[in-house]
């Protein structure tokens, strides 16, 4: 058999002077010198890939805070478990975030941790017995707060942040975004789904509560998303079904009352993996019309550091 041999001898070369580069002094990362603040550690950084991108949301976000547009963080669950609570509420605290939505169970972590100083058990110990899930304050207390908030014709988060607030001891109050949105006047809406989230499991989940407070919570969403249009920006940390198919349809609404608005924001999801729907219905889809989307993936409680304290740090002495 015979084989057939390029001759590299005839191959055109070029002079790499008139070559386009990637990478160039310039955008290298820096070592440590003697300035040793987190701004220094920030500039540091390579200016490629993921770490332009973190840059360029922050930009994002510290923008549409002194423009006064939307900034919408979508939570789930995990971003509560890993301690990212108190971050959070800074941001709160500084007026950075304009609405909060959280997965179901985004808001049982967080309520737990408020009112009884820890939350994230073991399931898989729980699950042998069937104990799992079945913490007697934990559904009494969210499952009362919910019906109660369906009594008053007020949104699900809304009732657990007000059942929050007027609880007499709250161990882990400084961690709790709930409690935070609540003393800042900030919308807090709770996104749940029927049979996924452990309050369920209890005889006093009551599903008309549930689906009314859910659904005025939908709604809710849906009237703030507007004020993303033109400079505004949505994130989703750590849900990567629920709050993805909760904003597609309640970004849909949005456009539909306002003739194809809001447009030209930036959305992006922070996650530990990449996932379908964060892919596709918060970061590309929703964008196509004008905007900007982006994909960070690296663990929560590195990543999200990150990017509050590089907000915070642009935000000082604003």
């Amino acid at each position: 058999m015979r084989y057939r041999e390029a001759d590299l001898t005839r191959v055109k070369t070029a002079p790499i002077a008139g070559r386009q580069n990637k990478i160039d002094p310039q955008v290298l990362a820096s070592p440590p010198s003697g300035d040793h603040t987190f701004a220094a550690f920030l500039a540091s950084l390579p200016d490629v890939l993921a770490a332009r991108d973190l840059r360029l949301v922050i930009d994002a976000i510290v923008r549409a805070r002194q423009a006064k547009r939307g900034v919408i963080l979508m939570l789930g669950g995990h971003v509560i478990k890993v301690g990212l609570g108190p971050l959070i509420k800074a941001w709160l605290d500084r007026g950075v975030v304009t609405h909060v939505a959280l997965n179901g169970a985004a808001a049982i972590h967080d309520f737990e941790l408020a009112a009884f100083g820890g939350t994230s058990e073991d399931v898989e110990s729980g699950l042998t017995d069937g104990s799992f899930g079945m913490a007697e304050e934990t559904g009494a207390e969210m499952n009362a707060a919910i019906a109660a908030a369906a009594g008053a014709n007020l949104g699900m988060g809304e009732g657990l942040a007000h059942a929050l607030a007027t609880k007499r001891q709250l161990p882990g109050s400084d961690a709790s975004i709930l409690l935070a949105s609540f003393h800042r006047e900030v919308p807090v809406t709770v996104h749940p789904a029927i049979g996924a989230e452990i309050i369920h499991q209890h005889p006093s989940a009551n599903g008309s509560a549930i689906g009314s407070t859910g659904l005025q919570d939908f709604r809710r969403l849906a009237g703030s998303i507007p004020d993303l249009d033109q400079g505004g920006v949505v994130l989703n940390w750590g849900s990567a079904v629920m709050m993805p198919e909760v904003f597609l349809k309640a970004l849909t609404v949005a456009r539909n009352l306002a003739r194809g608005r809001p447009t030209h924001f930036t959305a992006a999801d922070f996650d530990m993996q990449r996932h379908y729907r964060p892919r596709l219905n918060v970061v590309q889809r929703p964008t196509r019309e004008g905007g900007t989307g982006y994909l960070l993936t690296g663990h929560h409680e590195l990543l999200i550091p990150l990017l509050v304290w590089g907000v915070l740090e642009q935000l000082k002495g604003a």
